[in-house]
Parts: structure tokens; sequence; C-alpha cells
């Protein structure tokens, strides 16, 4: 679950991170006000707006903007409350901008000596263990200095059972070039920043930049988290700051009907039970020359009312030109599979309008071959693997 950077900003301070300050406000008014209490606050004569979207880079797409009066404020709000802001992490029809946060300033005019870095915390799957990946080269051209100049980026790799160590932190802040009290800063900076990570059940936090302010103040000017999904049962507060505008509608009404589904760039649906046979079943169509429309995992339950429901989010798709359905009989009897196949094509009518290959192994896998077989509709029963991916290819074309 992606946070916004408000949000993330608050867990960080809450676990004692310095943070550049900022308050929401959904319209201008709002904003201007929001202004005036940080100015009371901070002392703070610009301020700072910034789109609040789930995408990187929004000060390359206009999403940030400066402002150095209330009335600016005001007219940089308004201009980006409601706006499609298209960044290099959205799609071409960009994110709907429906809050912005106003932030104080934290660069001094003319001050040279304020330093960008580039700081992250998220898990190598390589090796299983977490890891701070930091950088000199902070600021929008980060993606740049990774792919030109890797030797610019480092990590520290974490022991889960151990967690950062002291020795580690100092690392960090010396490879990163410091010394004195802004030394002394970074190390408490990224011991609390961990710590955020660890204990919020994040899979990332992400700071860009960390400022090295000319008084030696460390302080996270941005935020992007993401919270681990299967995590929240035990983190209610950070499931309340879960924003469904800025998610796929489509994964939104899957889960809310307890289907596991991913949406992809594909043309062929796919509804399986089981992670691992969903994988498989995605490189299946890929070798058969499609592409996976989705990750759809129906669980143990693929009666014919659970059947109907993936049907109904995968036809959302507009791109799926066909759909495979792959079911192991485990927990699950083929047969019963098979008659909420049948029924759920039943029951939707004229709204399946794309071939449908059923692949059923597993307890009474020939009785649900017949019932598929049998039904009348227009529907491609598979036995083996490889017969149901030359199926596939078929109705392709």
């Amino acid at each position: 679950m992606n946070l916004h950077e408000y949000q993330g900003k608050e867990i960080l301070a809450s676990f004692g991170v310095r943070i550049q300050r900022g308050i929401v406000a959904r319209n201008a008014k709002e904003a201007v006000d929001a202004a005036k209490q940080l100015t009371q606050e901070t002392g703070t004569g610009w301020h700072v707006i910034k789109a609040q979207v789930h995408a990187g880079g929004r000060g390359k797409g206009g999403g940030v903007k400066l402002a150095k009066n209330l009335k600016e404020v005001e007219e940089l709000a308004g201009s980006i409350i409601g706006m499609n802001l298209i960044t290099p992490q959205t799609s071409a029809e960009g994110k709907k901008v429906h809050q912005v946060l106003i932030a104080e300033d934290v660069y001094y005019p003319g001050d040279s000596e304020t330093n960008e870095f580039y700081m992250s915390v998220l898990l190598n799957r390589g090796t299983g263990r977490n890891m701070v990946m930091y950088s000199t080269e902070g600021g929008m051209d980060i993606e740049e200095v990774a792919e030109k100049t890797p030797h610019l980026i480092f990590t520290e790799e974490i022991d889960p059972g151990l967690g950062l160590l002291p020795f580690q932190a100092r690392r960090i802040a010396f490879n990163l070039g410091l010394s004195g009290t802004a030394f002394k800063e970074m190390v408490k900076f990224v011991t609390a920043l961990y710590k955020a990570y660890e204990q919020s059940d994040a899979s990332l936090f992400e700071i860009n930049p960390v400022l090295k302010t000319s008084d030696d103040k460390i302080m996270a000017v941005d935020a992007k988290v993401s919270i681990d999904d299967n995590a929240l049962y035990r983190r209610k507060v950070y499931a309340e700051m879960r924003d469904l505008r800025e998610e796929n509608p489509i994964e939104v009404e899957a889960r809310e009907v307890g289907l596991n589904y991913v949406d992809l760039d594909g043309n062929v649906g796919c509804m399986v039970n089981g992670a691992g046979l969903a994988m498989a079943t995605m490189d299946l169509i890929k070798m058969a020359g499609g592409e996976p429309a989705n990750f759809l995992d129906v669980g143990g339950t693929a009666d014919a009312k659970r059947v109907e429901e993936a049907f109904r989010i995968i036809l959302k798709d507009p791109n799926v030109k066909a759909i495979l359905i792959n079911i192991f009989g485990g927990i699950v009897r083929c047969d019963r599979v098979a008659q909420g196949v049948v029924d759920a094509y039943k029951n939707m009518g004229d709204a399946i309008q794309v071939p449908i290959i059923v692949r059923l192994q597993g307890t009474n896998a020939e009785l649900a071959k017949e019932i598929i077989d049998n039904s009348g509709l227009a529907v491609h029963s598979a036995v083996q693997f490889q017969e149901a991916a030359d199926k596939v290819k078929e109705v392709l074309g």
C-alpha cells in the first residue's frame, strides 16, 4: 500500500526523524490558511506547493512549485489541485491531483552550504536482507545517477537478527562525506529511519532528497513510503491512510470481493487457484505467444459465485481477447469448479464475448471435462499444460 508524502512524513516524525514540516490543503483557501499557520510556527516566508499523488518525478511534471507570498500560494495551489499530473512514473493520462502539501521552505536564499542526498530502505530479495541504499547525488535526477554513475550509489546490508548496528550508521555518514555535527545528525537520522521502516512493516522508505542544511541539520524533504499489505491487519492506523482514488479501480473492486488480482498490460485473462500455479500460467501464456492481462488467484473456493465475480473483474479490461482458467483440484473438486464455470457463464449471458479455455486437473478431473464438453457453451477444455497453451495460441490466431 503506497502512501502520500505527507502520510509518510507523519510516520517518520513519529519515530524521531526530522522532516520538512507541512500541512495538507484540498483547495486554494485551505492552502493560504496552511501557509499562514506555517509562517507563525516556523517563521518561513516562502512555501513549497507539492502535489500529493502516488508517483515520483512530480517536480519534472510541474507538480512542485515555490511560492514567495500568499498570493502565489493561492494561485499555484489552485492551478495544481485538479490538474492531471503527468510524470515519468504515471501513465500518459497522468494522475488527478486532489490535494497539495504546503511545506516550509528549508532552502535558505543564497545559501551554498546545503547538500542533497538520496536514501532508501528496502528488502534486497537476492540476499533476503534489508538494506540502506544511499548516494551523495540526491535530487530529481537520481535515476540518471544510477544509470550513468552507479559507483556513486552505496548500499549497506543489514543482518535481520541484529538490525542496523551503530558502526553501519557511522559508515553511511562517512561515505556521504560528512563530519562534525552533520555526521552525528546523519547517524541519528539513519538510525531513526531504519527503525521507522522496520517497526511500520514497510516494504520501502525512500527519501529524496535528504537535506543537510547550512547549520548542519539533517532532514527528510520528501518521503515515498509503501507499507506491506500483508501487515495491515496489525497496522490499522496505517490501513486507514489508504487512498483508493490513487489505486487501480479494478484491483480495488477485486480486493473488496476477496480476489487476489493484479492488473497487467496483456491480452489473455487468467483465472487460477494458487499463486505458484498463477505464475506458471502466466509463463504458459507468454510461451504461447500471448501476454497475461492479469494475475488472479481465486483461492480454494472456486464456486459459481466466485467464478462469476472473477469473470466480471477480468472482463472489465477491454484488452482481454481470451480467458484461461487453470485450476488444480486439491482442496476443491474439479467437477464443482467446472459446474461453477458453466453456471457463471450462463448467468452472465452475452457479457462474455471472448473465448474461454478451461484446464482442470486433480480430484474428479475427468468428470469436470465431461461437464465442460457437454455444456453446449463456447468453452474449450484442456487436460495437459501444453494442450492449454496450444488452445491459447489457437484462439489468439
